[in-house]
């Protein structure tokens, strides 16, 4: 998509710190990370949300995992742990729409849902 943020980092059109990259995937850190690693892997091909994914492409979805898997133990944290989140549309807080995976670590992170009922 032209004006995608993501799709010019893709292309190279606007500077960011790749640290993995193949013909389907990019991967680079966030602008504002919210721990020691934050990692954002995205699918070249433009997609908004999970809600695009159609089982054309379960290779390439499966394959950013294993890059996922192999950026964590790169950067130390595949031992202690670490956290993988996508957020798919506006209620979830997605700010970008194009299917990205967040790969957050190199410190303790809270829980995310709360053990109230």
């Amino acid at each position: 998509m032209e004006n995608c943020l993501f799709c010019k980092i893709a292309r190279h059109e606007i500077p960011s710190t790749i640290v993995y990259e193949d013909e389907d995937i990019i991967a680079f850190n966030d602008i504002n990370p919210v721990a020691p690693i934050h990692i954002l892997i995205i699918p070249k091909k433009h997609m908004v949300s999970t809600n695009d994914i159609t089982p054309d492409d379960v290779d390439l979805i499966g394959r950013m995992f294993t890059v996922i898997k192999t950026l964590a133990a790169e950067k130390g944290i595949s031992e202690t742990g670490y956290r993988v989140i996508t957020n798919c549309g506006p209620d979830s807080g997605q700010e970008v729409a194009h299917l990205h995976f967040h790969l957050i670590g190199g410190r303790t992170l809270g829980r995310l849902v709360s053990s109230q009922p």
